[in-house]
């Protein structure tokens, strides 16, 4: 157990990452700190829960997308067992639906990997002191995300199927709609979407994180 100068527990932390790079940049940053000790490093996010339940950290630093468990899964999967649990998510991703995610699987922050090293430590800080902690860059998607119209889901369905290259017949064949259904989605979604073709519909669902291309 690390102690400050002052006699008292350092901040624990747990960071989860499976790039080894970022991990050790990241616990430079922090071990530098007086008040801040990185206990434990996972590589991916089964790992991260098995070294939670083991060391219990004050914060956690969760990536967003890791082998085995994703971020959000993973801040589920603790706060589920450790309600009052306090974990930042820490990505390169800032899509805002994935932003809305985490925020809602119970993430106290939403950090870029780009994050000033000042800045980090300040949310570590923050979180620790039961805070929540979002960039202003992060504050504006989550606002533009909640005065934005939403897709039903079906619109969603037609997206994703849009976006996995399918024709108008192949989708109302998927979804047992008919051609005519399918292009009034297609209508709807533009005009949600804000663009003219299903180029810009897939660029912009990518963007907000609506859809992924694998």
């Amino acid at each position: 157990m690390r102690m400050t100068r002052a006699g008292k527990q350092s901040i624990r932390v747990l960071l989860a990452d499976d790039h080894a790079i970022v991990r050790n940049g990241v616990a430079q940053i922090l071990n530098e700190q007086t008040d801040i000790s990185v206990v434990a490093q996972a590589a991916d996010g089964a790992q991260a829960i098995d070294l939670y339940d083991r060391h219990r950290p004050d914060v956690a630093l969760i990536d967003l997308r890791m082998p085995v468990l994703e971020g959000v899964e993973v801040v589920e999967r603790i706060r589920a067992q450790f309600p009052d649990a306090s974990i930042v998510i820490l990505t390169t991703y800032d899509a805002d639906d994935d932003i809305e995610r985490a925020l809602h699987a119970g993430a106290k922050a939403y950090l870029l990997k780009d994050v000033a090293p000042h800045d980090l430590v300040s949310c570590v800080r923050a979180v620790r002191m039961g805070r929540t902690w979002v960039s202003p860059t992060i504050g504006s998607k989550l606002a533009d995300r909640m005065t934005r119209v939403r897709l039903t889901p079906r619109e969603m369905g037609v997206l994703r199927l849009i976006a996995a290259g399918r024709a108008n017949r192949e989708i109302a064949e998927t979804l047992a709609i008919s051609e005519g259904t399918v292009k009034i989605h297609v209508t709807h979604l533009f005009e949600k979407l804000g663009v003219a073709s299903r180029t810009e519909a897939i660029a912009t669902a990518v963007r907000r994180g609506l859809v992924r291309l694998t």
